[in-house]
């Protein structure tokens, strides 16, 4: 069936004589054609016709695709799974049928690659990670396309897959702008922080990476919502930090520990009592680093005691 240009893809012919003619869309061949001269501008389109349903029952009957791929299982959701012992009608399958599809399930399961096997540990312990840190499903996304990257480079010879998936989800948390810590990675999988942070170094060099340092006023919202600091503090927190960016006094400062200060620094000014150790048990940071901060924002900005 061949229907008329669909403007979800917005494609035209780059030649002067076919800039009148219709954009044609072939759904059957998946290809979007000029009608004019029939040069093929678009390949491989997605099929974009599918009914939606508001029940499961609705959706079962009418959907006529699987659920969308996704980098964070092993076979990228695109594997043939043997499903229960019933025919297209729901009934039962016969005794010997059904012992023949369960010899079918396991040799399925043992003909598998090692490399396979592997990559579903991984993003198995990926999406343990997911849930104890809350991590946005695009940052996953991004963590397990890093991964495989590894994989194929070949780095993974001499290092735990434990700390490659705790360094590849840092790094997209990293891209991402998402206020997580070494620390916070670490105690999530459960490995070493010295050991992550060696492996984070190879695969930053090793793939080329490109990481951006943190935004400083996300780790303020975070520290703060977590120690239910009051609106007003925040907000001069925020204040605080964008007077220390103007004095340049942030540079090559570590964030947390910035934001852990100018937290204390505004609880100060807004009578909040709360200790420099508190605020090093929930930052990470130790006192000693906030108190030098602390010292420094007070002298640069001339702030009272």
């Amino acid at each position: 069936m061949v229907v008329n240009y669909s403007s979800d893809y917005d494609v035209k012919c780059q030649l002067d004589t076919c800039k009148t003619y219709p954009v044609i869309t072939d759904s059957d061949r998946g290809e979007i054609v000029c009608g004019g001269c029939g040069l093929i501008l678009v390949q491989n389109i997605a099929d974009t016709y599918e009914s939606n349903g508001y029940t499961l029952e609705s959706f079962m009957k009418q959907a006529r695709t699987g659920s969308a791929t996704s980098l964070t299982m092993y076979d990228k959701g695109l594997s043939t799974v043997i499903g229960a012992n019933k025919d297209f009608s729901g009934n039962a399958l016969p005794r010997k049928t059904k012992y023949e599809f369960n010899r079918l399930r396991t040799w399925d399961q043992r003909s598998k690659s090692k490399n396979t096997a592997t990559l579903s540990k991984a993003f198995t312990l990926l999406h343990g990670m997911k849930t104890k840190l809350g991590i946005p499903d695009n940052a996953v996304e991004r963590a397990a396309y890093i991964y495989r990257k590894i994989v194929s480079a070949k780095l993974t010879r001499g290092r735990t897959m434990t700390s490659l998936i705790s360094a590849s989800l840092y790094a997209a948390c990293r891209e991402n702008n998402i206020p997580r810590t070494l620390d916070d990675i670490a105690n999530a999988g459960n490995v070493e922080r010295r050991t992550l942070s060696r492996d984070l170094r190879t695969i930053i060099r090793k793939l080329e990476l490109n990481l951006n340092q943190y935004d400083t006023a996300s780790f303020i919202s975070k520290i703060s919502n977590n120690m239910n600091l009051k609106e007003k503090t925040k907000r001069d927190a925020f204040e605080i930090l964008k007077r220390c960016e103007k004095a340049e006094i942030t540079a090559g400062k570590h964030p947390v520990a910035q934001a852990a200060a100018s937290l204390y620094v505004s609880c100060i000014m807004n009578g909040e009592k709360i200790s420099q150790k508190k605020f090093s048990a929930e930052s990470g940071i130790s006192d000693v680093t906030i108190r030098n901060r602390v010292v420094l924002i007070k002298k640069t900005l001339k702030l009272a005691e």
